[in-house]
């Protein structure tokens, strides 16, 4: 029932869109044919750079009015493209407009969408139509010619064909609307040169805002933690300095006197103590030290992601079953983005997954790297989100950060599990 209610569904804007689409179509089909006839007519006159000039910025505003139409009525958010450049000088306007991409894409756009939409305004209007026609063929050849007439296979096939008409109306609405949207993608939006700038400058944003904060945090442990260690460190060395200095003076004075000094003068237990707090405190501060210096470049990672990886899962608190394929190594920033981000995912499942065992993959060749964690927990993480197999922010964090590098991150998470993250870089920058 609910794949036949499926079938049957159309959408508002869909319709609205394929209505609209016939005068729309037309009227920019229109102004993109006579611009570029206009245009080849002038291209000997003066007249005609200053034309296509004119007619060039038409066609960028009438792409951004489409652009608006798409999304409003199909649901098709199409980023802007980049604002035009405006430098200084009558004729270097001019250059930017004649090379500008986007308004020669708008025009093309306009081009084709000109029998797009009579194919949706056909599909709207005419399949009705043709339904009311076929439904009704016996009513209307009786009304044109009275008199007896002899039944046909028209009048007894008319019926079903005009039910089968209006059952194609839903599909074939919802194909064109389909082509409206994936035009719109094609051509109304960015050039792929401006989307790839447009990522690299989020991209440095995002990596720029990554190491100060990155910088804070070591600051701020090596200020709070750490060196608070050491001036711990430094007072029991210093009580147990003069711990010591008391049983030397005593022993000094003793002797000076000739006196035998008093029985258990030293104080071994406090001696023995303050040594074994300096001792813990020692270990501590090595081991903090170890933690931030592998915060900033894990040593394991010196022989590479065939020896880092499975040091990291020996460690989880999940069981993890490694499978590494690594035929070729990696630039050492794609290793150490692929050894950070299985180090958030594993700490994800850990925390967040309820997941009894987990599994990771790693491969590189051909010049890619694949890195997949998959979990059997509950599900339902997603980047954005907060519930589920992990963190959703901090999965929106890790594609960010992979971004910085060409990568992109999958998640497919369905409720109730289980949970894949797919990691895809590059292995040469």
């Amino acid at each position: 029932m609910a794949e036949r209610r499926r079938y049957l569904s159309v959408r508002g804007g869909e319709l609205a869109f394929a209505l609209l689409g016939l005068p729309i179509g037309v009227l920019g089909g229109v102004y993109a044919v006579a611009v570029l006839y206009a245009g080849a007519l002038l291209s000997l006159t003066v007249l005609g750079l200053p034309f296509v000039v004119a007619a060039l910025a038409g066609a960028r505003g009438l792409g951004g009015l489409h652009r608006r139409l798409v999304g409003r009525l199909l649901g098709e958010r199409v980023p802007a493209p980049g604002t035009l450049p405006r430098p200084s000088g009558a004729i270097a306007r001019a250059r930017a407009v004649l090379t500008d991409p986007v308004a020669w894409r708008a025009l093309l756009y306009l081009l084709l969408r000109l029998p797009l939409g009579v194919l949706g305004f056909l599909v709207a209007v005419g399949l009705p139509l043709s339904c009311v026609w076929l439904v009704g063929f016996p009513l209307w050849v009786r009304l044109l010619e009275p008199g007896p007439r002899p039944v046909g296979w028209l009048d007894v096939a008319g019926a079903p064909a005009g039910l089968a008409v209006l059952a194609a109306v839903p599909p074939a609405l919802r194909a064109v609307s389909a082509a409206d949207r994936g035009l719109a993608r094609l051509l109304l939006g960015p050039v792929r040169s401006q989307e790839r700038v447009h990522e690299l400058e989020t991209a440095r944003a995002t990596l720029l805002a990554e190491n100060t904060d990155r910088l804070r945090r070591l600051e701020r442990d090596l200020h709070d933690g750490t060196q608070a260690q050491l001036v711990a460190l430094a007072i029991t060395l210093s009580l147990t300095d003069d711990a010591l200095g008391a049983v030397t003076g005593e022993a000094l004075g003793d002797a000076r006197s000739g006196q035998p000094g008093p029985p258990g003068a030293p104080d071994t237990e406090r001696l023995r103590t303050l040594v074994d707090r300096a001792r813990r405190q020692t270990d501590d501060t090595i081991a903090e030290l170890r933690r931030l210096t592998r915060g900033i470049h894990p040593v394991a990672l010196d022989g590479g992601l065939a020896q880092a990886l499975p040091g990291l899962t020996a460690t989880a608190p999940v069981p993890v079953t490694v499978r590494l394929d690594l035929r070729e190594r990696p630039d050492a920033a794609i290793e150490q983005a692929v050894y950070f981000c299985a180090a958030e995912l594993l700490t994800n499942v850990a925390k967040h997954s309820g997941a009894a065992a987990a599994e990771l993959t790693a491969s590189a060749a051909d010049g890619r790297v694949r890195l997949t964690v998959r979990d059997d927990g509950r599900g339902g993480a997603a980047p954005g989100g907060s519930s589920g197999s992990g963190s959703g922010s901090g999965l929106a964090g890790l594609a960010e950060r992979l971004a910085a590098v060409d990568g992109v991150l999958r998640v497919d998470s369905p409720p109730g599990g289980p949970t894949t993250v797919t990691a895809e870089l590059p292995s040469r920058l």
